[in-house]
């Protein structure tokens, strides 16, 4: 039985104090953002495309058009942006850089409210990690910010024959098995002052990667900050540098350098609902 009060498990139901939290940080994000030259985009709840985007179709919530084309509930917001803009808008503006503040939903009935950014056709992933942690220190707070490089795993799933998955799930115990000095050292890297004793001994293609993190460590003046070499986000466009913003257990923000039909952009999504949660 239903009562008339419920709402369905996953839904976000704000008032009083958290509906005045959540404006607050999205009416701070929005100053940021717009100070910095943004333009605000809201786009449709249905998508064609989401399945370019999220890695598990079994989240996407589908329905059918008029025509019984198959769409999706928004469950990511990133792709449909670029995509908006470099084909729909792309005769009507010459405009690069875009937020939204809107919600996305996964099955079954999973909703979560997002500040997010996208800068097209950048390539330099310090541009969008600057303006979120601008954006938290304005709301005076200080989480943990970790940078990773998603090219990593990547190619030390091929170099050492390591299935992807084991990365997702950050299996330790079996990096460590192997018994690799250089492995050993990724996985214990931390701080990025130590980045210069490892890329020492790494393979060359690890290196380049690694030096990658660095110089991204040092495009940011934020202070509380580690890196993690072996993270492997699970989004699918992400394909290089990324950043998880991080407080105790929980994740106020992803960002990363993503490349949707040849055209590379860096971008960010800060979860409002953690961040009320983590107030209250």
């Amino acid at each position: 039985m239903i009562f008339e009060h419920e709402i369905p498990e996953g839904s976000k139901l704000y008032f009083g104090a958290s509906a005045k939290r959540k404006r607050h940080i999205e009416q701070i994000a929005s100053e940021v953002l717009y100070g910095d030259g943004f333009e605000e985009i809201v786009t449709p709840l249905f998508s064609y495309h989401q399945d370019d985007s999220i890695a598990d179709v079994k989240e996407l919530v589908r329905v059918n058009d008029a025509k019984n084309n198959k769409m999706s509930v928004r469950a990511d917001s990133t792709i449909d942006v670029v995509r908006i803009i470099t084909k729909r808008l792309g005769r009507n503006t010459k405009h690069s850089k875009w937020f939204y503040i809107q919600p996305i939903y996964r099955f079954p009935s999973t909703e979560q409210y997002q500040v997010g950014a996208e800068v097209i056709g950048e390539s330099d992933l310090s541009v969008a990690l600057n303006q979120a942690m601008e954006i938290f220190e304005r709301l005076e707070v200080a989480p943990l910010l970790q940078i990773s490089n998603i090219a990593i795993p990547n190619k030390l799933s091929k170099l050492l024959d390591i299935p992807l998955e084991d990365f997702r799930h950050i299996n330790i115990q079996k990096f460590l098995a192997l018994d690799i000095e250089w492995l050993t050292k990724l996985v214990y890297l931390q701080h990025p002052e130590d980045v210069d004793a490892v890329i020492e001994i790494v393979p060359d293609e690890i290196k380049e990667e690694l030096i990658k993190m660095k110089e991204m460590c040092a495009k940011t003046a934020y202070k509380n900050k580690v890196i993690a070499p072996l993270y492997y986000a699970k989004m699918l466009y992400y394909d290089e540098l990324f950043f998880r913003v991080i407080e105790g257990n929980n994740i106020n923000a992803r960002g990363g350098r993503y490349v949707n039909e040849e055209v590379t952009s860096v971008g960010f999504a800060i979860y409002t609902d953690t961040l009320i949660e983590a107030n209250k």
